[in-house]
């Protein structure tokens, strides 16, 4: 077969194998699902297919990375999914000690990781309030007021700054939100 390179969902025939569908191009081989045979990689320079539907090979495909970073980007915009945020190293293994006012009631432990945990959950889910705000069909002055609440719930939980590694991660309030 000439030089022709087939592109993902070119459709062929095997000989041994059948109907088939390209379902990946690597740099040497096909990645092919076979109808009755499942999936197999058959290298780029076999030449006993024969054609039933040529699509060639897109000069602008997306790599396999930014295919991945785009799912990412998706799962993270518009699930519950939560991002790794590092604690700083400081408090790492550490507790947090509640005393109670009366001596009659217990002293109440966790662990810090649980805590800060619980504090990236809240921060995360504010951030996906704030997204579904702004994407909302709501009028503009009712965007705003919910957003002043959203900024200054930001604020109120700046005391938690503290647990964060990175800058990058932690919470801003009004006095460090940028117009």
């Amino acid at each position: 077969m000439e030089n022709i390179e087939f592109g993902v969902g070119t459709r062929l025939n095997h000989p041994e194998y059948g109907f088939g569908v390209v379902i990946q191009v690597k740099s040497g081989t096909y990645l092919i699902t076979f109808k009755d045979h499942g999936t197999r990689e058959i290298g780029k320079q076999y030449d006993g297919f024969e054609v039933i539907d040529l699509l060639e090979q897109a000069d602008d495909l997306m790599s396999y990375e930014q295919l991945e970073q785009s799912l990412i980007k998706i799962l993270r915009e518009y699930s519950d999914l939560q991002e790794v945020v590092p604690i700083a190293d400081k408090w790492r293994g550490g507790k947090i000690v509640l005393h109670p006012g009366s001596s009659e009631l217990k002293t109440y432990e966790m662990p810090i990781n649980t805590f800060f945990k619980k504090i990236v959950m809240v921060r995360d889910r504010i951030r996906v309030l704030e997204q579904k705000v702004n994407s909302s069909n709501i009028n503009e002055d009712e965007k705003i007021a919910i957003q002043q609440y959203i900024t200054r719930s930001y604020g109120s939980l700046t005391s938690f700054n503290i647990l964060f590694k990175n800058k990058s991660d932690q919470f801003v309030g009004e006095s460090g939100k940028s117009s």
